[in-house]
C-alpha cells in the first residue's frame, strides 16, 4: 500500500524538471519522457513510503491502511525530495522549497515516532507497537528486605 500515487507525485513536478531528473539527455517527446520517468517516480514513492514506515513502526502497525490524509502529503513531499536529490538541490533557488518540505515531513514523522503527535489512525496501538520495537531482559533479584534482614 503506497501512501501516494505516481499521478499525485507527477502532478507536483513541472515538465521542464523531468529531463533533469531522468538524466542528461533531453527528451522532446512527452510520451517517451513520461514512460522514462514512471519507474523513477515509482522508486521515489517506494523509498518515501519505506522512510515513512520506518518512523511510524515505533507506534503503529505498518503500513497503515487506510492511511491518514497527512501521510499522503508527506509521502509526496518526501518522494519529490528523493527525485530532486538525485541531481542535487540548489539551495539558492526555488528547489530549496523541496528540501524545506522534506525537513518538515521528517520533523512531523519524528514527532509521531516520539508519541508527541498522533495520526488519529484506527490502528494505533502503542502497547503492541512498542512490544515489537524492543524487549527487556534482566537477571533475577539479588537483594530484598528478607535477604538483607539483620544486617
Amino acid at each position: 500500500m503506497a501512501y501516494s500515487t505516481r499521478a499525485e507525485v507527477r502532478e507536483m513536478l513541472k515538465d521542464d524538471a523531468l529531463n533533469a531528473i531522468i538524466g542528461d539527455t533531453f527528451i522532446e517527446d512527452a510520451a517517451q519522457r513520461e514512460a522514462q520517468i514512471a519507474p523513477i517516480l515509482d522508486a521515489a514513492i517506494a523509498d518515501a513510503d519505506a522512510e515513512t514506515d520506518g518512523y511510524l513502526a515505533k507506534r503503529y502497525s505498518v503500513p497503515l491502511a487506510p492511511a491518514p490524509r497527512v501521510l499522503n502529503k508527506f509521502s509526496k513531499d518526501i518522494a519529490v525530495y528523493n527525485l530532486f536529490s538525485r541531481v542535487g538541490i540548489d539551495e539558492g533557488s526555488e528547489e530549496k522549497n523541496y528540501l524545506n518540505r522534506y525537513n518538515a515531513a521528517v520533523k512531523f514523522l519524528t514527532l509521531v515516532a516520539e508519541g508527541k503527535v498522533s495520526l488519529g489512525a484506527n490502528s494505533e496501538d502503542p502497547a503492541s507497537a512498542a512490544a515489537t520495537g524492543f524487549t527487556v531482559a534482566s537477571n533475577g533479584r539479588l537483594f530484598s528486605r528478607r535477604s538483607l534482614e539483620g544486617m
